[in-house]
């Protein structure tokens, strides 16, 4: 009957199809995080998690864009009482409360919440090509899933000062 996902590729791999892979698939967006995807991998990690087959999870994203950050079309119009009252970034943390160890493979764009998102799995492996960064300074807001908490952590205070006040990336 097909996937049940439409902004995610879902399927166990390796030699014991014992990893668990989620490609985020929405090209024509840079694989932007909107509320769809963000669902959709909420239920491929719990699907993934509760498979005894499965003993680690992947995520990845596309050689242009790990994931461009969180879907600023759907924000743009939202006040700030609509995303408190409705929950706006709830469940985007699930990522990290996943028991199995999940691993980022980046390459290309991880700004913003993509950024976010790879920092919330144990483990990243970076490409040649990537390329992560907190810009939310350039569109005049501030990282808002917990990615200046989880920033300083990975890198330190002055680097992630640096990214987080000037909007620039680091690479690999």
């Amino acid at each position: 009957a097909g996937s049940p996902y439409r902004y995610l590729a879902v399927q166990r791999t390796g030699a014991r199809q014992s990893v668990g892979l989620i490609q985020l698939n929405r090209p024509q967006a840079l694989n932007a995080l909107c509320e769809g995807l963000m669902q959709e991998l909420r239920q491929a990690l719990e699907a993934l998690e509760n498979d005894p087959q499965v003993g680690a999870i992947v995520i990845t994203g596309s050689q242009k864009a790990f994931a461009a950050g969180a879907d600023i079309k759907e924000m743009q119009n939202k006040t700030f009482q609509e995303c408190y009252s409705s929950g706006f970034l709830a469940g985007w943390d699930k990522v990290s409360t996943v028991r199995k160890p999940i691993i980022a493979a980046v390459n290309g764009y991880a700004l913003g919440g993509g950024c976010e998102l790879a920092m919330m799995c144990d483990i990243i492996y970076a490409g040649e090509k990537a390329q992560f960064g907190q810009p939310e300074i350039l569109l005049g807001t501030i990282p808002g899933a917990g990615g200046t908490q989880r920033l300083t952590r990975a890198v330190g205070k002055s680097l992630a000062m640096e990214m987080v006040l000037t909007g620039d990336r680091i690479s690999a």
